[in-house]
């Protein structure tokens, strides 16, 4: 067998029988670079993948083939969700009949026409749902019950009309399933998903100048993208106008600028990330714009939008002057709530469990009357009108054919 210098060649070993063939030194090195060049191309690439998601998913369609109208579901995702979406189980019922809480019990302003036994039956609940290690003591002075000294009472009875408030008057949101403390709360005196007003950019000394309020890494607001950093101010505490796309396919006197554009863009990257889902829950991607071609979701968002505005203006912002400043923002405004306080992550908060239906007081009858009526020594906590929202053109919806032109009788706004 032929010997070759160990210098100049590589011998590979072969089967058994196989004669040795000398691999030049040259080629060796061409194909190391070559390997070390796929190994960087490689880890590239790697990383680059690192922000999609690992395959299998689900794919769930909801519209027809090819036109895109389908959400994409990572069960393993999904199922870190559903444990951290899971309502309590509901107290035990409690016979109806018996004196009036407002009979028995001194200074009761909303609730006052339970019975005694379903008066404490809610209180109990309502400490699970948002004081589970205070106790009573969190709201209430424990020595003298029917004392508003603490501010966390007077945020309760507030509270609890506004939860009235969304069960009586926003079924077209909330449908039967309603909401209660726990919806927002899930066993901690603030709820989790909450915002406050971002102050404006100071740009006196900075190079940068004023960033439009974008472009910042980081911000769960928008999903960490480089949009606007507060679309909540403008549209679920203000009513700026929504929408911004043009109706013809040529210019026809639109105003709306690009600016304004990834405003609006803000708000759905918060609606998607909120809600778990993307553009195609509440749209069609043939004709983003259309009502008449959207999923009926569109229009309990279009409702949803309008509700949180309530809620912050008629509820929320009048309880400011009574919190402590720790409670408050850089602003000194107090926190709101936005889409993601109740869903959390999903398409429905708690993914549709009926808690209602367990806690019935807490969808009273004329309950914003009540609450508008209702003063107790809170006097600034009186909610602050926004002035009448201008009527909307209403359209009708379709769903499931060109024919039908209906959607179990809702009318649409064309606005926003």
């Amino acid at each position: 067998m032929t010997k070759y210098p160990r210098q100049e060649s590589h011998a590979v070993p072969m089967e058994e029988g196989t004669r040795l063939r000398p691999t030049p030194v040259a080629n060796s090195k061409k194909q190391g670079a070559l390997g070390w060049r796929g190994l960087v191309i490689g880890m590239a690439m790697g990383l680059g993948l690192m922000g999609c998601e690992r395959l299998p998913v689900d794919v769930n369609q909801g519209g027809y083939r090819g036109t895109g109208m389908e959400q994409v579901v990572n069960p393993r995702i999904e199922a870190v969700k559903l444990a951290a979406n899971q309502a309590p189980p509901a107290l035990e019922p409690v016979e109806e009949g018996g004196p009036k809480a407002s009979q028995v019990y001194q200074n009761v302003q909303v609730l006052g026409d339970l019975s005694v036994a379903q008066f404490n039956r809610l209180m109990v609940a309502m400490t699970a749902w948002v004081s589970p290690e205070q106790g009573c003591a969190y709201c209430h002075n424990v020595q003298n019950f029917a004392d508003d000294g603490l501010y966390t009472k007077l945020v309760a009875r507030r509270m609890t009309q506004m939860t009235q408030t969304i069960n009586d008057r926003w079924q077209a949101h909330v449908g039967q399933t309603g909401v209660t403390c726990f919806t927002c709360h899930r066993g901690q005196n603030l709820p989790e998903k909450r915002w406050f007003t971002e102050p404006e950019m100071q740009i006196a000394g900075r190079l940068l100048g004023n960033d439009s309020g974008q472009n910042r890494a980081g911000v769960e607001a928008v999903a960490n993208s480089d949009l606007p950093y507060d679309p909540y101010t403008p549209f679920l505490l203000e009513s700026n106008p929504i929408r911004v796309n043009g109706t013809t396919a040529l210019p026809t006197g639109n105003r709306m600028s690009t600016k304004q554009t990834e405003w609006t863009y803000a708000l759905m990257m918060h609606m998607s990330d909120g809600l778990g889902v993307n553009c195609t829950y509440c749209h069609n991607t043939r004709a983003i714009a259309e009502w008449e071609q959207s999923p009926p979701a569109r229009v309990t968002a279009w409702y949803g939008i309008r509700m949180v505005r309530e809620i912050n203006n008629e509820f929320i912002t009048g309880l400011t002057p009574i919190h402590p400043p720790n409670r408050l923002g850089v602003m000194g405004d107090i926190a709101k709530v936005n889409c993601a306080t109740c869903h959390q992550g999903v398409n429905k908060p708690l993914y549709g469990a009926q808690m209602l239906k367990a806690h019935p007081e807490l969808s009273g009858p004329n309950a914003l009357k009540d609450a508008m009526e209702i003063r107790g020594p809170g006097k600034p906590i009186a909610p602050q009108s926004q002035g009448p929202e201008p009527t909307p053109s209403p359209t009708s919806f379709l769903k499931g054919s060109a024919s039908t032109g209906q959607l179990e009788g809702h009318a649409v706004a064309r606005a926003n």
